[in-house]
């Protein structure tokens, strides 16, 4: 049998939302960590960046794990900014979960629990496993339909690679599929054997020059080589709180859609635990930590804060990810006062990295990258305008004040956001 790497078809079509951070693409360093003044949306708060570039550095490497990194600034200086483009620059394959201080008491469960899930999102489990498949350029399809227009429609494929053609008899199931996803003669196709899926991957090259209306969008691939059934390695990466999920649930997969996920047993987590660590055993999964955001902590309470401080020795700990604008504040659930509102015992086990505030140029380059983002046309004057409000109020307000400069423009049928229309929003 031959091992063969096929893409996966992705069919689903992601659909973006403009966000507060939805302009930031990842860190903005280059090859050697260094941070560039303005890259990937990130402007400024170079030390900051390249002290999160290492720790991202050690996470992709694997040398780092059940650490903690405490981002402290003023509000508005890109704390969370920064994280965002932590998790942009891991990618999809590592798990990136965000909380927020004040959200573990508003859950139906109790804060341990609501910290453990978040834990356990944050730790990936890397799941590989060989599936047969079928590989071919479509020779020619042929479907028989009964003369009545009831029962069973039957049919014959003929695929061919360029060492082999086979003829293969075609069920109900099969039609359907090769219908839905509009295969003709020419396409190069590849069937899963286990679950029936057909994946198309483009056109043959051999079918180039054919007159058929072809879109730009037409991907031409070569006829495949060698035997038509092929061992593929597929590769999941799923998280321990899906695994959770999945075996507590009498509805196994489906709860994981049904939001509210409740409190999970210590017992099947445990189990769940020595399956994994079976699997990593016979190389079938290895383990991906990944990073858990928790923003706003001063906000956690004094048995949060214990939690986090045994939870972290765990084998299974991700990177955690705090950020903070307090300065000497009350640790909640004591009376006592800590350096951004933490105890003593915790802060030692954190690397921290603060930031700066911004200064009138990086507010106007931000400014900019979000007119941008939003799609705002903006007159220089009125720009300078939102940056001095900027200065003089805060970077957040001002950005919101661009949409809504843009609908008050609108209003008036303008198409460049001018000084009046920000005045008369500020």
């Amino acid at each position: 049998m031959a091992t063969a790497k096929v893409p996966e078809s992705q069919d689903v079509t992601r659909i973006e939302r403009i966000g507060a951070h939805s302009h930031i693409r990842g860190l903005g360093l280059d090859d050697t960590l260094e941070a560039r003044v303005v890259s990937q949306g990130m402007v400024g708060q170079l030390q900051a960046r390249r002290a999160a570039g290492v720790i991202l550095k050690m996470i992709q490497e694997g040398k780092i794990a059940g650490r903690a990194l405490l981002i402290a600034g003023q509000p508005g200086t890109g704390k969370t900014a920064i994280a965002m483009g932590m998790a942009q620059a891991l990618g999809n394959d590592t798990p990136f979960t965000m909380l927020s201080g004040s959200e573990i008491y508003s859950l139906e469960m109790s804060r341990t629990e609501a910290l453990t899930q978040g834990f356990r999102r944050s730790i990936g489990v890397r799941i590989k496993e060989e599936t047969e498949i079928i590989e071919g350029e479509v020779v020619e399809i042929q479907i028989d339909k009964p003369a009545s227009g009831n029962g069973e429609k039957r049919g014959k494929l003929t695929l061919k690679t360029t060492e082999m053609e086979t003829i293969y008899d075609l069920g109900t199931k099969m039609i359907e599929g090769l219908i839905k996803e509009k295969v003709q003669a020419g396409d190069v196709i590849t069937i899963d054997k286990a679950s029936g899926k057909i994946s198309k991957l483009g056109r043959s090259f051999a079918r180039a020059r054919d007159y058929d209306a072809m879109g730009s969008s037409t991907k031409f691939v070569q006829c495949p080589e060698g035997e038509l059934q092929k061992r593929k390695e597929v590769v999941h990466t799923v998280s321990l709180h899906e695994m959770d999920v999945i075996n507590s649930r009498a509805q196994g997969f489906l709860a994981l859609f049904a939001g509210d996920t409740g409190e999970i047993k210590q017992e099947i987590r445990e189990q769940i635990d020595q399956k994994v660590s079976e699997w990593r055993e016979e190389g079938k999964a290895e383990i991906v930590p990944g990073v858990l955001f928790i923003d706003e902590v001063h906000m956690l309470d004094v048995e949060c804060y214990s939690f986090l401080n045994r939870a972290l020795e765990s084998p299974m700990a991700p990177i955690l990810v705090f950020a903070t604008n307090r300065g000497i504040t009350r640790i909640r659930g004591t009376n006592y006062k800590g350096p951004h509102g933490m105890p003593i015992d915790l802060l030692d086990r954190l690397l921290i990295i603060s930031t700066q505030p911004y200064s009138e140029k990086e507010l106007a380059q931000i400014l900019n990258i979000r007119c941008e983002e939003e799609d705002v046309e903006m007159t220089e004057d009125a720009k300078d305008l939102l940056t001095k409000i900027a200065m003089d109020a805060s970077l957040r307000y001002a950005i919101h004040m661009i949409t809504v400069a843009s609908l008050v423009c609108a209003k008036r049928k303008g198409t460049e956001v001018t000084v009046e229309d920000v005045k008369k929003v500020y």
